[in-house]
């Protein structure tokens, strides 16, 4: 994905209930994509919004990047997650 077409998949979903938080870093993005290879995985659609702002990634209290937010809550924060980790947290997040 291109830098033009990455800011347009961004500002699409903002507002997706499945978040990254962080500035775009390799790290980032990084947990993006094992993000979206979980909820592929767990049969969810895999839209996860990527909020880099940083006034928006304090308003969530998180202080290191990046951090996956489930359904507006904090569920890791400081690392990328491998797959199973991501699933294991959006299932526990979920309740499934």
């Amino acid at each position: 994905m291109g830098l033009f077409q990455k800011k347009k998949y961004v500002e699409e979903h903002a507002d997706a209930a499945v978040k990254v938080l962080g500035s775009g870093c390799a790290k980032c993005n990084a947990l993006e994509e094992v993000t979206r290879q979980a909820l592929t995985e767990l049969g969810m659609e895999p839209v996860v919004g990527h909020v880099t702002d940083f006034a928006q990634i304090a308003a969530y209290g998180v202080m290191t990047t990046p951090a996956l937010v489930v359904d507006g809550r904090v569920l890791s924060t400081g690392r990328t997650l491998t797959k199973d980790e991501a699933v294991a947290l959006i299932k526990q997040a979920r309740g499934i």
